[in-house]
Order: structure tokens, then sequence, then C-alpha cells
């Protein structure tokens, strides 16, 4: 079973308490990036998956130490599941993503919901985003 696993969006977040899961429950690797488009949902991001797309959404690759136990946490706080709401909010799918020392696979978090009017975000970088909006005059 792959037991890496690709964030980009609300889980590296510092004071997030997911991001505080996988920190004490995982093994930061290093960063990667996968084609794709990123859009704001507003809490958070989406990201859609596009072998067409000319830019990268940025974000971390962690190791799971217990992967079933693991996903089943972060599934539940990305609302992944047949007892969360209809559709889900995101799917979990493996996908290969680039890294300094080559390609990986990992698992995923993909939006499953209508996309049409969101912005997007062009940087592909979540972290980079949240602190522009946050900074005074924006």
């Amino acid at each position: 079973m792959i037991d890496l696993l690709f964030v980009y969006g609300t889980l590296i977040q510092p004071g997030n308490p997911i991001a505080g899961y996988l920190n004490l429950n995982c093994t930061y690797l290093l960063r990667g990036k996968i084609k794709g488009i990123l859009y704001d949902i507003g809490e958070y991001p989406g990201l859609i998956i596009s072998d067409n797309a000319q830019n990268y959404v940025y974000g971390h690759i962690y190791k799971l130490h217990h992967t079933k136990q693991n996903l089943f946490v972060i599934d539940d706080y990305e609302g992944v599941g047949p007892d969360q709401e209809q559709p889900n909010l995101y799917i979990r799918k493996i996908r290969s993503v680039e890294t300094a020392d080559g390609i990986v696979d990992t698992w995923i978090y993909l939006y499953n919901l209508p996309v049409d009017g969101l912005p997007l975000i062009t940087s592909g970088n979540y972290a980079e985003f949240t602190a522009q909006k946050k900074s005074p005059g924006n």
C-alpha cells in the first residue's frame, strides 16, 4: 500500500489541527509539485489535476506511519467516504508527484465539486496565497 501523502492546502498551515496530527503521526519528507489547477474555495483550496495544465501546484510529501489509520483520520477531515455528505467534497487518489529526488506515487485529495466561477490560485502555492491575503492592504 502507498504510504506517502501529498498535501497542498490547509494541511500545511500552522495551527491547523490535522496539520498538527500529520506532524505527530507522520514524517515530513520533502517538497513536491504536480501539474494541476488550484482554486480558492474560500476557507481552503481545491486541486483539479490536469495533464494539460501549464502550472504546478506545490506542496509537501509525508510518509504515513500507520497508513490505514492516518488515512482514516484525514479522510474524515477532508469529507471523504460513504458516511460523509454526498457527493464528497474531495476524493482520495494515487497520483505521481514530482520532487527534487524524482517522481513518487502518493495519495492526494482532489476537489470533487464544480469549480465554475471559483477564483484561481495562479501561483499554485496555497501557503503563499494565504499569506498575501492576510497582509495589510489586501
